[in-house]
């Protein structure tokens, strides 16, 4: 393949990493073997999106491996013409003068004068534009290492050896659709990391959700071998301040374990596993959820009685929904416990419930909000409800005796609904569902997933009979 231009940059591990440390150049080597990249043939990694977890994730590459230039190339794309306020240039023109290094970083790449104007208003910054000096428009408090930023979509992926997912679910089928016609005179697949948490549902011919890994397979043709999914209980700003975290790389061994090796640093562990399934839905799931949670933590004056109320009730919920999505799901613990704690208690869409108990914001203002990015939460709780009302799916509820929806055995997930999707109830309704009376103990529902035969091995479109051998979605 041929390289597109690379430019280079001398101001790297801004945040403090060692150039060599923890054998770096020896992994990209052996990922390189995996890969057979020849000799001079640098591996080429792509991030698409700039969201807040994307921009960092590509800058933790950019900090670890890019000092070896000749062996590896790492971009990331995002859109171009995104105007940065004047509000958003005056904020980030005193991030810049806080940070020492920053500034001076910025002095040396003549670079300074551009944000003095855009802070008198003389000037409009780009989003593509401050990324290139490490700043995300979704994350303006903490700065970045420099980063090659391609706004041609074609140019970014084209040859690509590795690409990682960083958009939200919501446009990741349609920009892997765009893609693919870049990819059609390919001769090998590319592996693609995907970061994305959300669901799409949909209900022919059978109801089933498709989960980012299955959008990205459908709309490219890469086989499922070869796309991943990464979760974790990671807050992006925090890990890129090296504050203690890991995560998993879920899918096929082939690639799970090489791509572990590679990405895992002394302050972000990363382990491989094979149940990409159970984690990838949680990792939708965890977002409708967190946006409860933010709304019990507001309304309540953050009590921590009732926001503990209100984590059983939604984890059963969410162990009751994974038994129906999957044969033998991974548990609710360790890091898949710890990706929902942490969201529910830090994550955007905890914060979006909360601004929305507060009054701060409305729904009417949609689910993507300035310097935060998408919502994802909220079209989660629009596909999982349409999902698990559908008669075809119908359960038996233990304490009445009778088929009911599976929807009717989350109440949480119903309110939710309610309040954001059909506007039916105010905040407040998340209250009244945590204190019904008639609730069940959480046990109770994870113990009905546990022991009745609930799997429904259509609801991720595996096929059943020959309903689905052909569905391509």
């Amino acid at each position: 393949m041929v390289s597109s231009k690379e430019g280079t940059t001398s101001d790297l591990h801004t945040n403090g990493s060692s150039l060599n440390s923890n054998g770096t150049e020896e992994k990209l080597d052996e990922l390189r073997r995996l890969l057979g990249k020849a000799k001079g043939d640098p591996l080429k990694i792509v991030g698409v999106g700039a969201g807040a977890w994307g921009s960092v994730f590509a800058a933790m590459l950019q900090d670890s491996y890019g000092h070896l230039r000749e062996k590896v190339q790492i971009r990331i794309w995002r859109r171009a013409g995104r105007s940065v306020d004047r509000a958003t240039a005056e904020h980030l023109f005193e991030v810049i003068n806080s940070r020492e290094d920053v500034l001076r970083r910025l002095t040396r790449r003549c670079a300074y004068l551009k944000y003095v104007e855009a802070r008198l208003g003389d000037r409009v910054l780009f989003a593509d534009e401050i990324l290139k000096d490490g700043f995300c428009l979704n994350m303006i408090d903490t700065p970045l290492c420099p980063m090659k930023v391609v706004t041609n979509l074609q140019e970014a992926v084209w040859d690509a050896d590795i690409v990682v997912n960083g958009l939200p679910s919501t446009e990741t089928r349609g920009v892997f659709e765009e893609i693919n016609r870049y990819w059609n005179e390919r001769i090998t697949f590319p592996i693609i990391i995907s970061l994305s948490k959300g669901i799409e549902a949909a209900l022919e011919p059978v109801p089933h959700i498709i989960t980012p890994t299955q959008m990205i397979n459908r709309a490219t043709g890469v086989p499922l071998e070869n796309i991943l999914y990464l979760g974790g209980p990671n807050i992006a700003s925090e890990i890129y301040n090296k504050e203690y975290a890991n995560a998993r790389i879920c899918g096929a061994e082939k690639w799970s374990k090489p791509l572990a090796k590679f990405l895992r640093q002394p302050h972000f562990i990363v382990w491989d596993n094979s149940d990409l399934a159970t984690h990838e839905v949680m990792g939708g799931l965890k977002n409708v959820y967190a946006i409860g949670a933010g709304m019990v933590a507001a309304l309540t004056n953050e009590s921590a009685t009732s926001k503990a109320v209100y984590f059983a009730h939604c984890t059963s919920e969410m162990i009751f929904i994974t038994h129906l999505l999957a044969e033998d799901p991974e548990k609710l613990a360790g890091p898949l416990l710890a990706d929902t704690y942490v969201t529910l208690l830090k994550g955007r869409n905890a914060w979006y419930g909360q601004m929305l108990a507060k009054g701060k914001l409305s729904l009417d203002m949609g689910d993507s909000i300035k310097g935060k990015g998408m919502i994802q939460g909220v079209s989660a709780v629009g596909a999982f409800y349409e999902l698990l009302s559908q008669p075809s799916l119908n359960v038996l509820h233990p304490g009445e005796n009778k088929l009911v929806t599976p929807v009717e055995l989350c109440p949480i997930l119903k309110m939710l609904y309610k309040i954001l999707i059909t506007r039916e109830f105010l905040s407040e309704g998340i209250l009244q569902a945590i204190r019904d009376e008639t609730m069940n103990d959480p046990r109770d529902r994870i113990e009905i997933a546990q022991s009745h035969p609930f799997y429904r091995p259509t609801l991720l479109g595996q096929p059943c009979g020959n309903l689905i051998d052909d569905f391509d979605g």
